[in-house]
């Protein structure tokens, strides 16, 4: 049976073979240390960064319109005096 792939490929013996296994070797265990195990996942990407800081900005401003709010202000006031008048 005649197979072309393999026939062209070169193999350990060859000199070709030889001199590019250390590069392939090497290229290959960087490229796996690359997609798998604790380096595989190292941090966001721009377009998370980005969406994580919209959500951010959003997240303050709600927060700032509540906490803003005649309702809360006047809730954390009574708070404050309640807390305020109990000690003392």
């Amino acid at each position: 049976m005649h197979d072309p792939v393999t026939e062209d490929t070169p193999t350990e013996t060859t000199p070709t073979a030889k001199a590019a296994a250390p590069q392939t070797r090497h290229w290959w265990s960087t490229r796996r240390a690359l997609t798998t195990g604790p380096l595989r996942d190292r941090g966001m990407s721009t377009a998370e960064y980005a969406v994580g800081t919209i959500a951010a900005c959003a997240f303050a401003a709600l927060l700032f319109k509540v906490v803003s709010s005649p309702e809360v202000s006047e809730m954390l006031t009574k708070l404050i005096d309640q807390a305020l008048k109990t000690t003392g």
